[in-house]
Order: structure tokens, then sequence, then C-alpha cells
């Protein structure tokens, strides 16, 4: 199965040509103003203009005001909206546009559960619990955690990077794979030769 890649984070034109050159379907946004990663949705929409045909821009977003989140729809010019923080259904379904929902995992949660809470999201996006860091931190979780038989397409989100993409895969079968730290120079950042080596990875687990 050919696997999506989405890398988050981005702030910079550059970055996001960079790495849909080497393969990545999506570009994330992150409009949470305490992230490192925040972007403005003005200069979001400058780079979404350019993107080619075919790439989904995601905004992301951690318990945001309804308000903001239509605001950069509008502004930005999304495809997809990610819901972060601790976003209610009825929430995350009330815009013009499908959305994903992320789930921070630690033992103990119930991710069937969770699924059928957001029924009518497009896809899970299962990422680590960190105490007090919605997502970005860098840490992968236990793989083993994730149920087999999740009935929406799952993103494996958390940890990632070119040493460990390809066994993620192996292990988790995800629809798709979520990064930004793990190809970064430096904080919102992107580094060429990661994101390089992040899709070989990625393209490797196919061969699997």
């Amino acid at each position: 199965m050919l696997i999506r890649v989405k890398v988050c984070g981005i702030t910079r034109l550059e970055d996001a040509l960079m790495a849909v050159r080497y393969g990545a379907n999506a570009i994330g946004f992150i409009f949470w103003n305490k992230s490192d990663r925040f972007i403005e949705p003005n200069v979001a929409r400058k780079i979404i203009k350019a993107l080619p045909p075919f790439v989904c821009a995601v905004g992301v977003y951690v318990d945001a005001s309804s308000e903001w989140v239509e605001e950069t729809i509008d502004i930005a010019g999304l495809n997809l909206m990610q819901f972060h923080g601790n976003e209610a259904p009825t929430f995350c379904r009330q815009f013009s546009l499908p959305y994903i929902k992320a789930v921070r995992v630690n033992p103990g949660i119930d991710l069937l559960q969770y699924a059928s809470q957001y029924s009518d999201s497009s896809g899970l996006l299962l990422d680590s619990y960190i105490e007090g860091i919605p997502g970005g931190s860098g840490c992968t979780f236990k793989w083993d955690l994730v149920p087999k038989n999740l009935p929406l397409p799952l993103i494996l989100s958390g940890g990632l990077n070119p040493k460990n993409v390809c066994v993620a895969i192996k292990e988790v079968k995800p629809w798709a794979v979520d990064v930004s730290s793990g190809v970064e120079l430096t904080r919102g950042i992107k580094d060429a030769d990661k994101v390089a080596a992040f899709m070989k990875g990625v393209r490797n687990s196919e061969k699997l």
C-alpha cells in the first residue's frame, strides 16, 4: 500500500516546496500561537497558493475558538483541519472542511471508543502523550497500543524520523505518517537531507 506523508510545522515556502518535491502529499500549518512553528494565516496563504496540484493544505489547531478556525480557513485557503486539543465532536464537525482528530496515546486509552466518538472524521492521528505538550514533542509512543481493527484511517505521528519510520510503518501499518521535528534543522525549519531520508524510509517500507 502506498503510504501518504504529511510534513507538518511548515513556516517557509522553500520548505513546503522541498517537501513536495521529495514526495509529501500534505503540508501542515500550525495555527496555535504557543507553538514555535506558529504561522500567520496570511503567510500560510502565500505558501498554499504556490503549492502544485493535489497537495493537501492542513490547518492544525489546539482548542481554538470557532472564530479563529473560520478566519484561518478563509484567509489561508485550507483543504483539511486537524484538531489537536480537547475539541468535542460537535465542535469539529461544525465547519465547512473535513477534519482529522489527533489523539495522544497513553496506556489505558480506548482508541476504538475514540474512533466511535469521532466517526465522521476523515481519520485519527495518533501522537505521543507528553504532559503539557499537545504535539511536536519528538517522542514516540508504544506502537503496540494501536488496535489492529481501528475503523478509521490511521495517521501515525509522534517521534517519527528517518531512522525509525520504516519500522514504525511495518509494525503499525498506517494509512499515512506525519512528521515535523524528525526532519528539522531547527524548530520550524526543515532539513532537505532529513526529508529525503525520511521519504526513502517510507518508500522502503512499501517494499516489505
